[in-house]
Formats: structure tokens, sequence, C-alpha cells
């Protein structure tokens, strides 16, 4: 196998162009085998094989920089990089990361994994190259940044794009786009005459001809003006590309992103043109792959699967239980039903956030903005400001992009906003980039907002019908889970700052937020039958805290233990410490960027399970 001659890029140039067909195959055949096996992002991959190869044929990796946006259409990248034996243990405990990571490998420039960054990282390297240069310090290098279509819905794409203009730096921008060109002139006309202007002939003749004109005519500089008028007036005729020009940029495309011949001869000519240029591609997401070419969006992020069908591999039965997303889905699609004045928002994540169901049957109600998470909270607070009751639903990781909006927009405004929180506390193989643990921090510091956690999928659906007739914003967070097998039936309504009493006890106090609370309760099992007797309070509410309550409660304690999913310093045990004004211990996770793994084995590493808990107050009573 020739992919198997591959320990770096730079082995990629010894090749004929019939042997780089064969390994893109190769790779393509690679990436489903494996994902087959771990899960991860498969449509997005499959479609950019030939796109990477024919970029790391043409760049000198690793003096060369290529940031890929998000970077879950990079596996291609990995494989190439001398990474393909590690391949198998892509987004496993301690294995291959599913995104780019700095920490695995000096072909990743930057660890990424939210949208619309490559193109401000990609600029921020060029002109810090550039000053080296002037200084007489560093080699000069090129720096590309790929793109998606979904990157140019995020608001800082196109900031990067307008400083990168205006700077004239020497970098490229490949816009990939599946199959959703800005216009669908992907034809013999826009190929053939990009093919002429990107040639190094066409180019050095232009840049003579400027330079005889200028020099040797008078008003040289206004016949310039008017050829390059007139060029990119030629170019506006058969090319989708006018807003890039207009930006800055020097435009080329679209070109068929599975033609390797075409991508590397293209590429060769552009690299070596001076300034921001854009090369647009067009792929096929799912590219060699028959099911992900038939459903994109089901293999953009899949678990793992059976190659011959595409049928995802059987699972433990779960009975009747749902996941958190379940039933926020089902729930706002019930409450909607009811109340004509619910609307729901989404940041380019239908299915992710459970909101698909509720676009289908409402879908004059819904609204899809796009990877443009800034603008989902503002566009929210629009609309609650005209007595509509929007929910906004967001991954926790995502969230964080938006906390200006919550800020001034949602909360200054004191506007009845409600965020459903999705993904909260460990999201497990998506790992460092997606984890949902710094919510609690950053919200709880916000006036006007209440933040809830639910204990199970009673509780939530209560929270949920609560949030919708509050007067101000309410933040509801909740885990990528299924809904505790046992949970306890709720005793109490829910009521603003109030939380709930599950069992009373005299050694120690727990106070657990949301996810955590069935976890202590089994603990306090667990420690009873040593002759340990604890109370839990099931918080409910992270901001106001129920400080009667605890205060009550916890005056009859030695110890007091707080319980969370979430980063512990300056999260819900912080509150709890600050409202009590004694020692409180507090049970959560590091402040870190924690790695990927499977979401029951990290919370077992850090000790957020029944026994781990136990063990814990344990080890404060030795």
């Amino acid at each position: 196998m020739l992919l198997e001659k591959i320990n770096s890029p730079k082995d990629l140039k010894n090749f004929t162009l019939p042997q780089l067909h064969e390994l893109c195959t190769e790779v393509r055949q690679r990436i489903i085998e494996i994902v087959s096996q771990t899960g991860g992002h498969l449509a997005s991959s499959l479609g950019t094989v030939e796109l990477i190869t024919a970029l790391h044929y043409c760049f000198d990796m690793p003096k060369d920089k290529i940031i890929f946006d998000v970077g879950h259409q990079a596996y291609a990248h990995k494989i190439l990089t001398g990474r393909n034996k590690e391949f198998q243990t892509l987004r496993q405990y301690k294995g291959l990361s599913g995104f780019p990571s700095k920490d695995e490998s000096d072909y990743d420039i930057f660890t990424t994994g939210h949208s619309s960054t490559a193109i401000s990282l990609a600029l921020g390297l060029a002109c810090a190259r550039d000053y080296s240069l002037s200084c007489g310090n560093g080699d000069p290098f090129k720096v590309a940044a790929v793109i998606g279509d979904g990157s140019l819905s995020g608001g800082l794409c196109f900031e990067g794009l307008n400083n990168a203009g205006h700077f004239k730096k020497d970098m490229l921008v490949v816009l990939n786009t599946n199959e959703l060109s800005i216009s669908p002139n992907v034809g013999a006309i826009s190929t053939y005459l990009n093919k002429i202007i990107s040639m190094p002939v066409y180019n050095r003749f232009m840049s003579s001809l400027e330079e005889f004109v200028k020099s040797r005519m008078p008003k040289g500089s206004r016949l310039i003006d008017i050829a390059n008028k007139f060029e990119k007036e030629l170019k506006g005729l058969f090319i989708p590309g006018m807003l890039f020009e207009e930006l800055g940029f020097r435009y080329f495309g679209p070109f068929n992103g599975h033609d390797l011949d075409l991508l590397i001869k293209t590429l060769k000519n552009v690299i070596n043109i001076k300034g921001p240029r854009l090369v647009h591609v067009v792929t096929k997401k799912g590219k060699g792959y028959p099911p992900a070419e038939t459903e994109p969006v089901k293999f953009h992020g899949i678990s793992p699967f059976t190659i011959e069908n595409g049928d995802a591999l059987s699972k433990k039965e779960t009975g009747t239980q749902k996941t958190y997303t379940q039933v926020f889905s089902e729930r706002l699609t019930e409450l909607a039903r009811v109340d004509k004045k619910i609307v729901a928002i989404t940041a380019a994540m239908p299915e992710g956030t459970g909101l698909d169901g509720f676009r289908d049957k409402y879908p004059e109600r819904f609204f899809d903005v796009g990877i443009a998470e800034e603008h989902a909270v503002c566009f929210a607070a629009g609309l609650a400001r005209e007595g509509l009751k929007p929910v906004v639903a967001i991954y926790s990781t995502f969230l964080q992009r938006a906390y200006d909006q919550i800020m001034e927009e949602a909360a200054l405004q004191n506007l009845p906003v409600v965020f459903a929180v999705d993904r909260a506390g460990i999201v497990g193989e998506d790992g460092v980039t997606h984890q949902g643990i710094f919510d609690i921090i950053f919200l709880r510091s916000v006036p006007n907002l209440v933040v809830m956690a639910p204990k199970d999928g009673f509780e939530f659906e209560a929270m949920l019908e609560f949030a919708f007739n509050s007067k101000c914003p309410v933040a509801i967070r909740y885990p990528r889970a299924v809904i505790p097998s046992n949970p306890s039936i709720l005793k109490a309504p829910i009521e603003l700052g109030k939380a709930e009493l599950l069992k009373e006890g005299g050694d120690f106090t727990i106070i657990a937020l949301g996810s955590m609370v069935i976890p202590a309760q089994e603990a306090i099992e667990l420690l009873a039958k040593e002759g340990l007797k604890g109370a839990l309070i099931n918080a409910r509410f992270a901001k106001p805290l129920d400080n009667e309550l605890i205060q009550k409660v916890c005056a009859k304690s030695k110890f007091i233990f707080t319980v969370e999913e979430g980063v512990e310093d300056e999260g819900f045990g912080s509150a709890v410490r600050e409202a009590l004004n004694r020692q409180v211990f507090s049970f959560g996770l590091p402040s870190a960027f924690i790695a990927h793994g499977k979401r029951s084995l990290m919370l077992e590493k850090f000790g957020l399970t029944a026994k781990g808990i136990a063990d814990k107050i344990r080890s404060i009573y030795a």
C-alpha cells in the first residue's frame, strides 16, 4: 500500500499523479475503516481528501503553515502527517484528538474546534512572519487557512477577511463549499478563465506590464486602474467571487475539489502570487462512501457504524431511557403547541440540539442563524423585546462565544430569553475544545440571569415550563447523557431560588447540582452502610441559591460538600462557600482543558461517580 510509505508530507513529492490518485483512495478507505469503529466527523473529512493531498503536495510542511478552520475536515491531514499508525486511536482516551491539536503534532499549528477563526489566525502568522523578516530574523514561509462554507456564517470570519484584505499580506484562503456554491458556475468557462488568470506567465506579464506602463507612459496609473477594473468586470461575468475581490482578495474558482490534477496545477500557480488570495473549491460531503453521500448531515458526526450499510452499531438496550436532549425536544414542542409565542433559535445545530423536531412541526417559529452564536443571542433579545418567548439552544462550549451578548443584550435589558445549554459538563470524545465545563463560572456572574440544572427528566420538563413563564433571562444546563434510570419523583414544584431537600442526616451535608444529584444520592447510601448519615440537597439553582434551606440544613452538619459537573474553582461550590462563610469541600472538575475520552470514563477519573464521591468524603473523615 502507498499509504504505508507516508511518514510525512515530504514523501508525497516522490509520487506520480497516478500514484497520488491511488493514495487518495487508500486514505478515504482508511478514514471509513477507523471512523466506523470510533465514530467521528466522517462526511466532511471524506469530502476533503483530494484537497488536503494537493495542499500537502504543493506546500512545504511543516515550514509552511496550514490552519484548518474547526478541524473536523482534517482527518486526511492527520493521516498524511505521520499519524496513520495512530489513527486507529482516534477520539479514544489518550489517543488522537478528533480535531487538530498543537500538542499532538508540529503540523497542527493551533488546537482548533470552534468555527470561523482560521483566517484571523493565519493573518496573525503572516504579519508576525513579515515583521520578523523586516528585522532580519526568521525564514519566509507560506500561510494557508482552509475554511468551509459554514465558516462564512460566522462574523469573525468576515472580520478576518476584511482585515486581511486591508493589510495585503501574502496569505492563501481555501474556501471549501460542499456543493453549496455561492453560485453554480462550476463549468468550462470558469475553469478556463481561472486557469489563465492563475498561470505564472500571465501574472509575470501583468506585473511587467504594470511596471512598464507606470514608468514609461503618462497617465500610466490611470491605464492600469482601467485594466484592473476590466479584469474584475470580466471575472464578475463568470465567477461568483466579487465579494472577496471587493474585500481585497484575488479570487480563483470555483474548482472541482475532487479533481486532484486541477487542484495541484492551480495551487502551484496561486501560491506564488503575492498578496491575499482565495481559492474556492466545491466538494461533495461523504465523497466515496454512498451512505454518507446520501445523508451527509447524519454522517457529519456519527457514532460507530457498519461499513456495509452505514447503520449504527447496536448498543445496549436502554429501555425507555431518553437523553436530556430528547426530553428537551419533546417537551419544547409540547409547550409550543399551547403557547404560540414560543420560538426556537439554533446556531447551525438543529439536529444536535434536538430542535429538528420543533423545526419540522413549527417551521414559521424556528430560526437557524448559522454558526453565529453572538447573533443568535442578540436576535433572541430582539424577539423577546417584542413579546415572543425565545429559547436559544446552544452547546455549552459554544455559548462562551456569546458572553457579551448574554450580558449586554439579554441580562442588561432583563429580557426573558431562555438558554438551553446542552452538552454541559463532560462531552466525551469531542474533547478539549468542546468540554462544557466553564458555563457555571461565567453565567453565575451575570446580573438578572437565573441558572438552573435538573437532576432528572421530570425536573427538566418542569424547569422548561418555569423558564418560559419567567420575566428574566434563564439558563438551564444539562449534560450529554441519558436520563438517570432511577430518578427521584419530583417532590415540589419549581420556585425561583428554591432547592429541594431529598434526605436528612446529621453527620454531613451534600449539596449537589444537576447531573450530580443521583451520584451523590448513591454515595450517601454507600456511606450509610458504614454508619455515616448524610443529608442531601438538590440545589436546582446555581443562581440564585436557596440560602435559607442551605443555612438551615448545614447548621446541623460537621462537614459540607458540594458536587458539580463543572469547574470547581469559582463554580457552584464557590457560590455555596460564599453564602455559608465556612469551610466547604467542593467536588468538581479541575480548572484545565480536559482531553477526550468517554464521558463515563472521565467522570470516574475525576471522582464524580457514586464511588468517587464516597471515597472523597471518606478520605476527609479519615
